[in-house]
């Protein structure tokens, strides 16, 4: 009896627990933003937009790398992270100012929206050329819609690395902030014994075009999955004079705990 007990409340426990395609836009919906999926080059992306209105800067939200691996060697078939830590931080946005939300290709699509998606998409291949040309076409389908004029970016993890890239290509970008972001992809991936990237952009190799963009980077002093080394390295390839900052937080780990402190750590960067 005992074990068919055990049965049942398994059972139960995993139906009434929120899947990972429905937190997302759950958060959104109750929060009074607005979810979609937006047609975005070779993809349709996730998008989470705010009731706010207003003119000049469009903030926009990054999200990480998401649910990539279920084991170091077998890729995930769907990389919708199990919490959306960047979407976390949207909704948190205490600044006042226009804010959206962009998932990662493949992030909450699969399998009715999941055009074009490849399991290169989230592991070596997860900052590759179309990926950057597809959120890029996503942030000019935003700012265009609502009226914004220039763009801050904001990337946790590897939605860090991206924001990065586009800042690179892009000459509207006004900041770029990232979070715990792997923004060395050859010294981290060499330091780490990591596959190599194949197929993905290095941010490092494109910090010789962002000069002139203001940036934050946020790390955690006990993150073990990134850490403060990959982005110092990242800092070193920056032009002189560089208006950069590294902020690392000594008892942050790479999860936790951005998105519950986010605004706090916002109004310490003087945003």
């Amino acid at each position: 009896m005992s074990r068919r007990l055990a049965v049942v409340l398994t059972l139960c426990l995993a139906a009434c627990a929120p899947s990972r395609q429905a937190e997302g836009p759950d958060l959104a919906r109750n929060a009074g933003w607005h979810w979609e999926f937006l047609p975005a080059g070779d993809f349709d992306v996730a998008v989470a937009t705010s009731p706010r209105r207003g003119d000049g800067t469009l903030t926009v939200y990054l999200e990480g790398d998401g649910f990539a691996y279920v084991q170091p060697n077998q890729p995930a078939r769907d990389p919708t992270p199990h919490t959306p830590v960047a979407l976390r931080m949207a909704l948190s946005d205490p600044s006042g100012a226009l804010v959206a939300w962009i998932g990662r290709p493949c992030q909450y699509t699969i399998p009715e929206h999941g055009r074009n998606c490849r399991t290169t998409l989230w592991t070596t291949g997860r900052y590759a050329p179309e990926v950057v040309d597809s959120l890029s076409v996503a942030l000019d389908i935003l700012k265009r819609r609502s009226g914004a004029g220039r763009l801050d970016l904001v990337g946790y993890s590897g939605g860090g690395a991206l924001a990065v890239l586009l800042a690179s290509r892009r000459d509207d970008v006004a900041r770029v902030v990232t979070v715990v972001a792997n923004l060395d992809l050859a010294y981290w991936t060499r330091r780490d014994g990591l596959t190599p990237l194949a197929g993905s952009l290095d941010p490092a190799q494109e910090a010789s075009r962002l000069g002139a963009v203001p940036q934050v980077h946020f790390t955690g002093g006990k993150d073990r999955t990134v850490g403060t080394d990959v982005v110092r390295s990242y800092l070193r390839a920056l032009p002189p004079g560089t208006p950069a900052r590294l902020v690392e937080m000594p008892d942050f780990t790479h999860s936790c705990c951005w998105a519950r402190d986010w605004p706090a750590l916002v109004a310490g960067i003087g945003w």
